[in-house]
């Protein structure tokens, strides 16, 4: 009985793992918002490091968090290092590219609790009094993250995060 056990539990394994390898290579979560502000109020929160902690989801997670700055006061070669609890993590963010008023490029970092390189886009966009403003994250999916995607949809838990960080963007440029 036990034998019969292990060897459903190792078919059931094998047929799991194999499964995860035909998960795509890549990922790309995006999310929009419109908000009722010009471009110019938007822009330098998202632009300045020093501003996340008015929108970002993450930054009220770990009240005790470490953040260094360097680089760049904004803009292309600004960076950002954090490192908290286990809810937030450790990790690094550069701006790539800044494109004034329309877009801005991160590199993301992950280094805890699982190592990630990715790439975060703010793409804002002026129409009708109301701009448009994306937040978009790609990169590869490691064999690690393929297994986990089979239980967990990474669109639906960032992507909430994401929906909430732009609420609080909106709410911030709104005032």
């Amino acid at each position: 009985m036990l034998k019969r056990i292990a060897i459903i539990f190792a078919v059931l394994l094998i047929a799991l793992l194999g499964f995860a390898t035909t998960r795509p290579d890549s990922f790309r979560i995006i999310r929009w918002t419109g908000i009722k502000a010009p471009p110019e109020k938007i822009f330098p929160l998202i632009n300045d490091f020093h501003q996340w902690a008015a929108w970002s989801p993450w930054e009220k997670l770990d009240p005790h968090m470490k953040r260094t700055y360097s680089g760049a006061a904004s803009g292309q070669g600004a960076v950002y290092e954090w490192s908290g609890n286990s809810r937030v993590g450790a990790g690094r963010m550069e701006i790539l590219e800044s494109v004034a008023l329309s877009r801005i490029r991160i590199k993301l970092d992950f280094l805890k609790p699982f190592e990630g390189h990715n790439t975060a886009e703010f793409n804002l966009y002026d129409k009708d009094n109301l701009t448009k403003t994306s937040w978009e994250m790609y990169g590869p999916m490691s064999y690690p993250s393929k297994v986990m995607s089979v239980f967990i949809s990474m669109d639906k838990m960032i992507g909430s995060d994401f929906e909430k960080g732009l609420v609080n963007l909106k709410s911030a440029a709104e005032k």
